[in-house]
């Protein structure tokens, strides 16, 4: 019998086909569902196939495939991701065949795509120079793969983009039968330049990681991995160059109906000390400092729960996806933490993140802050300042950025773009127009669309009012205490209408 693995992450919309798919096999086998502690319905959907599910101990794809690895029951372990719907039916048959054969250990895959950038440029060179037994393997970074558990419980499954080039490896070391087996046509969603620069950096380093006792014969091959790492850098950089034009949207003012600090306030019943330390009126970077000890001791669990149960603008996965098409690049800009931005950055298809760091250890706030470099300049804390990094890192010029923001916290944003769009202005429409090329008053972003294409058009409709239903939603015990969510919001927003004009 064969024992079936299936990592999974926010993968609600996809993972009854994987499961369905895998079971056409005609071959004995447990399906195991190792649950990465999804926000979505993953878990539940699973659930309806009548498959095991099991949760992780902390998040990582590398910890999932090693727990579905020690609850699995028997010695031959397939592992397939579950957020890939052209699988061939017989999927299970392919990775596990040379094992049942006796004629392999491991097994992996490649399918009929073009190889990867990380792949081409990271991978294959540093496995051609360390490991050139390994160099022949054409897609030595693919997920879908297959081992014997006597095999697999001796190796190491690194927790980050590193693991499946970290098996292979290890299975080389521990001088495992390895086999590759062609899956045929497979089709994943590409990833964003943040993604390939992650991936490049720990794909690279868990290779010189495990050829650290391999003796370094001469300079140039010294040389040669420096090279190789520039060369990934560069290529990932001229991806953005090549777009040339990018759309910031400011998260708490222009995807969020709601301010996300103000509701996390009140899920978590710290709403009076939120209004207190907000009444105090400190500079920027200390109010920051001062809310993020707000959430110390809140997992991450938590606080992306607040973020989900926040409605977002209408229409706004439409309107980004139909920029990609365009050639713009997207993402957010919060004065908030990374974390919850790149969780919504992720769900909404976009490709980058400005934000600030609040600290986690073991997946718990530590109520530590970090104010992002790119913010700084001179000592002054502004967002304006990413448009220089922006011009520096990546080659887009301020002029060929589009602002999304609401107009009273942003001015300066606004002012500077290359198009500044006042959404849903909070000033006074008058002040607005001053500061913001373009002005969209309303419930949808759709507007948007037409500035892109230089449209010249203004607009008017209203945003939505979130109910308490709604909040109540959330899931989190200490939102009981909802009705002085209404309040609060208007109390925090005649304090901060008090203040100077914001950067």
């Amino acid at each position: 019998m064969i024992s079936i693995v299936i990592p999974v992450l926010n993968e609600g919309a996809t993972i009854r086909q994987v499961i369905k798919t895998v079971k056409k096999t005609s071959r004995k086998i447990e399906i195991i569902v190792v649950d990465d502690n999804s926000t979505d319905n993953t878990v539940e959907e699973a659930m309806k196939e009548h498959v095991r599910v099991i949760t992780s101990s902390q998040r990582g794809k590398g910890i999932s495939m090693r727990e579905g690895m020690m609850a699995a029951k028997h010695d031959i372990i397939a592992y397939v991701d579950g957020d890939i719907l052209t699988y061939p039916d017989n999927i299970i048959d392919l990775l596990t065949g040379p094992i049942e054969s006796d004629e392999a250990d491991f097994v992996k895959s490649y399918f009929e795509r073009q190889a990867g950038r990380v792949t081409q440029l990271v991978a294959k060179p540093l496995l051609s120079i360390l490991y050139p037994d390994l160099a022949h393997f054409q897609q030595p970074l693919s997920g879908m793969i297959a081992g014997r558990k006597s095999f697999l419980s001796k190796v190491h499954f690194e927790n980050d983009y590193g693991v499946d080039i970290g098996l292979l490896i290890d299975m080389h070391q521990l001088g495992a039968r390895i086999k590759e087996a062609n899956i045929g046509k497979i089709e994943n969603a590409m990833q964003t330049w943040e993604q390939l620069s992650k991936m490049s950096r720990e794909v690279s380093r868990t290779i010189l990681r495990k050829a650290e006792n391999i003796p370094q014969e001469n300079l140039e091959t010294l040389g040669n991995i420096n090279l190789i790492r520039e060369q990934m850098e560069y290529s990932i950089l001229e991806s953005i160059d090549k777009l040339q034009k990018m759309v910031i949207f400011n998260l708490d003012h222009a995807v969020f109906t709601q301010n996300y600090l103000q509701w996390a306030a009140v899920a978590f019943d710290q709403e009076d000390k939120l209004q207190k330390i907000l009444s105090e009126q400190h500079d920027t970077v200390t109010t920051m400092e001062l809310t993020a000890a707000l959430f110390e001791g809140r997992n991450i669990a938590e606080l992306l729960e607040v973020a989900d149960a926040i409605p977002l603008v209408p229409g706004i996965r439409e309107v980004v996806r139909e920029l990609k098409k365009r050639g713009y690049a997207c993402g957010l800009i919060t004065d908030g933490s990374g974390t919850v931005a790149r969780h919504i950055k992720n769900k909404l298809g976009m490709d980058f993140v400005f934000a600030n760091k609040l600290h986690l250890a073991n997946s718990v706030a530590t109520g530590a802050f970090t104010v992002a470099d790119y913010f700084i300049k001179e000592g002054n804390y502004c967002k304006s300042n990413m448009f220089p990094y922006i011009a520096q890192q990546f080659h887009i010029t301020t002029q060929n950025i589009i602002y999304v923001g609401d107009g009273q916290h942003d001015t300066r944003l606004l002012t500077e773009a290359g198009i500044g769009v006042a959404f849903c202005p909070r000033h006074q429409h008058d002040y607005v127009e001053k500061v913001a090329d373009k002005i969209i008053s309303g419930l949808s972003l759709t507007p948007l669309l037409d500035i892109a294409q230089a449209g010249t058009g203004k607009f008017g409709i209203r945003l939505p009012v979130i109910s308490k239903k709604q909040v109540r939603k959330i899931g989190i015990g200490s939102l009981v205490s909802l009705a002085g969510a209404g309040l609060l919001y208007l109390a925090v927003q005649q304090m901060r209408s008090k203040q100077t004009t914001p950067c």
